[in-house]
């Protein structure tokens, strides 16, 4: 397709055209989770959104590299430099290793994203698995004169860093703002200035998680192991970071001041690129919260806010038929109109693998007017994605397409109307976008389609013979199963029902 590809740079707050710094290679880095609990829905939309531009970026023939992290240490209560390792403290309740509870949320959580259909990324690092390149950029930090170590903990200098760099650019924060809005709390009194964030933290000694380095037996701070590995995996620039809205600031802002302190170069990605929340009555969806939805809830249905279960691509549908920039709000009725446009999307996959074009049903003269119109629909199909990977646009242009593709089904429209190759972009379009890109896929048990051609024949049957009763009978437990049976001019067929 001739659109270029526009993404929403949060360090810029505009739209730009997307250009890697080393095309057709791309980096790519996301935030991934912090493994303490299974996965909720929260997840699951940072989880999608990156999964589509990872998809869509490869559809568009980039060689990517997807960097996807797993936090298994340093991330403290609160988000903050005080308080308990929150794998730590599961660990304790559980009466386990800290690696146990890793490895068993660790194992949960690729369990729920395959059956999201997530693409896995090409490396997964852990934080616990790279304390030798965090100590390092630790060092190279202290040596460059950003950061001061205090006691056996090491904390990087705001202040300091803030006199040549612009601390906040990413967030917007103002330092002076910030400084009149924070006060010292108790713990942090060691700390010069209470905008100041760790490094590394000695560990006291009912700390079990802990590593050897230069300043004490210790563990690093939870926005450095992103710096760290980052940079190993991708270099010191590379071309995109992702992640939720809410780890803009600190986290974010705090990666930017790390890379940039550590080796000198400007910033450490050229797109910052934030997914919004999910909310639940206009308040967002977290642990911390206690509102949260775990994946595995909303596919038994086994929660008090959940009036049935909800399938996985359910869920996927629910969060793309959203931009990624705007909150999602969540609802029982919006799942269930997700499921109907889901399933529409599915019946319109059906319908494809039905249209045949062949020489012979095609009219010498095609009608132009409805070749340039299904053309246009195609490329509609495209612009939403290009401008700021916007699947909301994506999916209406999908359903304008459908109707196109029902009108050929039904015989509205005479297949020998389109030329072959308006034929060929019009299915492409429609499978390859909807599979590949925004990685929905049919969800059923068996062979679903050599048991109803079974039923339907039997219907058939019945039907010839007027054996009505037989007829509603077939009908009435089909339905119940979300099948519907279509009586056509063409024949008889069956759909999922919307």
């Amino acid at each position: 397709m001739q659109q270029k590809l526009n993404l929403y740079n949060t360090l810029t707050r505009k739209k730009e055209e997307f250009e890697p710094l080393h095309a057709p290679f791309v980096g790519m880095y996301v935030c991934g989770p912090t493994v303490y609990g299974e996965p909720h829905l929260g997840h699951a939309r940072s989880a999608v959104t990156f999964d589509v531009l990872y998809r869509y970026l490869k559809y568009q023939g980039y060689k990517v590299r997807y960097v996807r992290n797993i936090t298994d240490v340093g991330h403290l209560e609160n988000d903050a430099d005080e308080g308990e390792d929150k794998i730590q403290k599961k660990a304790k309740l559980e009466h386990l290793e800290p690696m146990e509870v890793v490895q068993h949320y660790t194992n949960i959580y690729h369990q729920e994203m395959d059956k999201l259909n997530m693409l896995q990324p090409d490396i997964e690092p852990r934080a616990s698995g790279h304390i030798i390149e965090q100590v390092q950029m630790i060092q190279e930090i202290l040596d460059n004169g950003y950061a001061y170590e205090v006691n056996g903990s090491v904390y990087f200098d705001v202040t300091s860093y803030n006199k040549e760099h612009k601390y906040g650019k990413l967030s917007g924060r103002v330092i002076e703002d910030l400084m009149a809005n924070t006060r010292d709390t108790e713990g942090q009194s060691e700390k010069r200035s209470p905008l100041d964030f760790a490094l590394w933290k000695k560990a006291s000694p009912t700390h079990i998680m802990r590593w050897p380095s230069p300043w004490s037996e210790g563990f690093p701070g939870w926005h450095l192991e992103c710096s760290a590995m980052s940079r190993k995996y991708l270099g010191t620039t590379f071309d995109i970071h992702g992640g939720g809205l809410d780890l803009m600031f600190p986290h974010h802002e705090c990666e930017i001041a790390q890379s940039q302190a550590s080796h000198s170069h400007t910033d450490a990605a050229k797109y910052w690129i934030h997914n919004n929340m999910i909310t639940v009555n206009g308040q967002k969806m977290g642990k911390s919260l206690g509102n949260f939805i775990n994946l595995s809830e909303l596919f038994s249905g086994n929660h008090a806010m959940l009036e049935q279960a909800y399938t996985p691509m359910t869920i996927r549908f629910f969060i793309l038929q959203a931009h990624y920039r705007s909150t999602l709000d969540f609802s029982n009725e919006a799942l269930q109109a997700a499921r109907k446009g889901y399933t529409k999307l599915m019946n319109g996959l059906r319908v494809l693998k039905k249209l045949e074009y062949t020489e012979e049903t095609a009219e010498t003269v095609p009608d132009e007017k409805l070749n340039e119109e299904l053309q246009k629909l195609a490329q509609e199909c495209f612009r939403g994605l290009n401008d700021d990977l916007n699947t909301a646009r994506t999916i209406a242009a999908l359903f304008n397409l459908l109707k196109k593709i029902n009108s050929l089904y039904l015989g509205q429209i005479n297949m020998g109307q389109l030329s072959r190759g308006t034929f060929d972009l019009m299915r492409d379009t429609y499978q390859e976008l909807v599979l590949d890109v925004l990685g929905l896929k049919e969800e059923s048990v068996g062979d679903i389609e050599e048991v109803l051609n079974l039923v339907l024949s039997f219907y058939k049957e019945a039907k010839e013979q007027k054996a009505y009763d037989k007829v509603d009978a077939i009908r009435a437990e089909l339905k119940q199963h979300g099948i519907v049976i279509k009586d056509m001019k063409t024949g008889i067929d069956w759909a999922y029902e919307e």
